[in-house]
């Protein structure tokens, strides 16, 4: 008796079934120029606008559609390190650098699991996100600064809901930006 081989369809990684992106080197560096311009300098003037953390919600698109855990943790330390350098002589340097870089590794190893391409989760992704980099945030000057910041309070909350929901509108923009791997 002889068996006949079925033929290997292959099997999928995560990577192709959700779908990786690729972006133009000189969009990313633009948009979190952007981001970090407009978070550093219009907050200032108006202070509505501190409700925002507009480069975490750019943070968070590039490393879930490229899904590469340590580009997200490369792009998280960019960004955080620029945002501690702008923050003036008051805000320790290195504080958000960690946290974001944290949130970059966490967002794109999501990114690599699950299809976060319907608003819904984008919503919840960036919420989550939200409080994980604020709890981050926490821990760490508690250890290396020795001061209490608050993990959770009803503003924190307002805030994070408010990012979420411009999240979602600003992921829905940069779509048109991304082009499959």
């Amino acid at each position: 008796m002889t068996t006949r081989a079925m033929p290997f369809r292959g099997s999928y990684t995560s990577r192709e079934q959700i779908g990786a992106y690729e972006f133009n080197w000189l969009a990313i560096i633009l948009i979190l120029l952007i981001a970090l311009f407009v978070q550093a300098f219009f907050t200032a003037k108006l202070r509505w606008l501190s409700i925002l953390d507009l480069p975490m919600i750019v943070l968070i698109f590039f490393a879930v559609a490229r899904r590469n855990p340590i580009g997200g943790c490369v792009t998280g330390a960019i960004i955080g390190l620029m945002q501690d350098a702008l923050g003036g002589p008051a805000h320790p340097i290195g504080m958000y650098g960690i946290a974001k870089t944290c949130v970059g590794y966490v967002a794109s190893s999501v990114g690599a699991r699950i299809d976060t391409e319907h608003p819904v989760s984008r919503f919840g992704l960036v919420f989550v996100l939200f409080h994980f980099h604020q709890v981050v945030l926490a821990i760490t000057e508690r250890a290396l600064l020795a001061h209490s910041m608050p993990m959770f309070t009803l503003r924190l909350l307002l805030d994070s809901l408010v990012t979420a929901g411009i999240g979602v509108v600003l992921f829905a923009l940069l779509d048109r930006l991304r082009r499959r791997q």
